[in-house]
């Protein structure tokens, strides 16, 4: 197999490899980076690939050991929410983490309809976040066995593992799997997509600043988390004192309508520049529903996601 065909090839293989990646590592970014690097390695070993295992089983053991290597030095990544209690005094966030504690959405990663259904599910961002508390290696082998449906037999040899190894972390990775799939309530909501009519009323009573109108679309426990500061908000009381708090920050937004982690409706909020002269971007809400109210929004404030996102840099007033 010669050089270029092996870069044509690792083109095709880029979406997946990135999905792949992304679950692992929790950051879209890190997953740019992860791919990026397993290219240069790819480019740089390619007279060491002796086709003694498949192309792609090379390709993705240098992916594995490089998001292995990376989540070794790493804390968990996680979200607001799973990180600490609600707030009991709404004050103005002031506190943040690094971007590196949070987990955060992905723009889609392929066109292709076939690499868009591998496992959807498996995409959304409450997936991903139960996916970080598995170490490393069992979130490798849980990853390629039941999200990419590998056989065991090519999870041993992309991963250096025994057979009977590779099967007791699958056992394993499954069980806390399941264990936080019972006790997350919002997982169980993660198969509802968001209502149309619901996300407009969301959009015209948030640009029209009407805290009011805004706080009626949650639920009783509905909350509102915004990574990178860990405060998150519960209640329908704390949202109204917390929405009035912000007034000044938000007031004059407008939204444009996106879509995260597998196709799933988000909203890109721009807020009013210092000058006011034009509108800049500011968070990526991501909304999760129960009962036709609000549960939770996950209001991603992180101005770099907007071009990863291919969203404009700036609307005019």
């Amino acid at each position: 197999m010669g050089h270029t065909l092996g870069l044509q090839l690792f083109d095709s293989l880029k979406p997946e490899l990135t999905s792949f990646c992304y679950r692992m590592l929790g950051s879209i970014d890190d997953a740019d980076d992860a791919v990026q690097e397993t290219f240069i390695r790819v480019w740089e070993n390619w007279n060491s690939f002796r086709q003694e295992s498949s192309y792609k089983t090379w390709v993705y053991r240098i992916a594995s050991n490089l998001c292995l290597d990376k989540l070794r030095q790493a804390k968990r990544r996680t979200r607001p929410v799973d990180f600490s209690d609600a707030a009991t005094s709404i004050i103005a966030p002031s506190e943040t983490l690094p971007d590196s504690s949070w987990v955060w959405p992905a723009p889609a990663v392929s066109e292709n309809p076939e690499d868009i259904l591998i496992r959807k599910e498996t995409l959304q961002l409450c997936f991903i976040t139960l996916l970080q508390t598995l170490p490393p290696r069992q979130r490798a082998v849980l990853l390629l066995k039941d999200v990419f449906e590998w056989s065991s037999k090519q999870i041993a040899e992309t991963l250096r593992m025994s057979p009977a190894a590779v099967n007791s972390a699958l056992q394993r990775a499954r069980e806390t799997m399941d264990r936080s799939k019972h006790r997350s309530e919002e997982y169980s909501l993660m198969d509802l997509e968001p209502d149309q009519e619901l996300l407009s009323r969301y959009v015209e009573a948030f640009e029209q600043f009407d805290i009011h109108a805004l706080v009626a679309l949650f639920h009783e426990e509905g909350h509102m988390s915004m990574p990178p500061f860990p405060m998150w908000v519960c209640g329908k009381d704390n949202l109204f004192q917390f929405f009035t708090l912000m007034r000044w920050h938000c007031e004059g937004s407008r939204f444009l309508p996106t879509t995260v982690n597998g196709g799933y409706p988000a909203l890109a909020q721009y807020i009013p520049s210092n000058d006011k002269s034009c509108l800049v971007p500011w968070g990526i809400h991501v909304i999760v529903m129960k009962d036709k109210k609000i549960f939770h929004i996950q209001n991603f404030i992180n101005a770099k996601l907007f071009s990863r996102f291919g969203l404009p840099e700036q609307l005019d007033r």
